[in-house]
């Protein structure tokens, strides 16, 4: 019983210590682009490191924006105009400092929430995984699989909570036309009323030779 939940805590310990060796090993933010602005960031990659980036409008507008990403050497790697969504994965030739740049330049009045997933590199073992020459042990491939099924878990959650912003703001933005709209007929109706009273009570009225 004692053996075992040593192993408890040592599982927990693990899957702990990879939940922040996952948050570090990557940059994965939402943030605002106001209208008419422009914004970068910069990540240094080192030659042959496999990287990808991933992007989303989640409000604003017509939900498109524009992306670009260039190497140490302003040379262009990718580019996507008024575009919703995007994902590239390259292997950089030549190490330095990357940048992607967000522009919602075209746009004159509204702006954009977006999220962005820079990942640079592969994700380190967990600890203790890969340190010795034997074969796993049940424990430990029990802690890797946990530790993956976690990683894909984390994926289709924020997914889903880039699904559910989107649906949201399209419902309030549709409740807020059909709010406008009914105060537009309530406002049309009254005006129709009181007129439509004042021109019966001018028939009856009696006028003045």
């Amino acid at each position: 019983m004692l053996n075992m939940e040593k192993r408890l805590v040592g599982l927990a310990f693990l899957l702990v210590w990879s939940a922040v060796i996952n948050v570090t090993c990557g940059v994965e933010l939402t943030f605002e682009l106001p209208d008419n602005a422009k914004e970068c960031f910069y990540e240094d990659i080192e030659k042959g490191t496999e990287s990808s980036l991933e992007f989303q409008v989640v409000t604003g507008g017509h939900y498109d924006v524009d992306v670009i990403l260039e190497g140490p050497s302003r040379q262009i790697l990718y580019r996507e105009i008024k575009q919703q969504y995007g994902q590239f994965q390259f292997t950089p030739e030549h190490s330095g400092t990357y940048q992607v740049c967000f522009s919602n330049e075209f746009s004159t009045f509204s702006h954009k929430l977006i999220y962005v997933d820079f990942q640079v590199g592969d994700e380190p073992q967990l600890p203790g995984v890969g340190e010795h020459f034997t074969a796993m042990t049940q424990m430990e491939s029990s802690s890797q699989k946990i530790h993956e099924d976690l990683n894909s878990v984390i994926d289709y959650q924020t997914h889903h909570r880039l699904r559910e912003a989107q649906g949201r703001k399209r419902a309030e933005d549709l409740n807020e036309r059909v709010l406008f709209w009914a105060m537009g007929e309530t406002l049309g109706i009254l005006v129709i009323a009181v007129g439509q009273v004042m021109i019966l009570k001018n028939f009856f009225a009696d006028k003045k030779k």
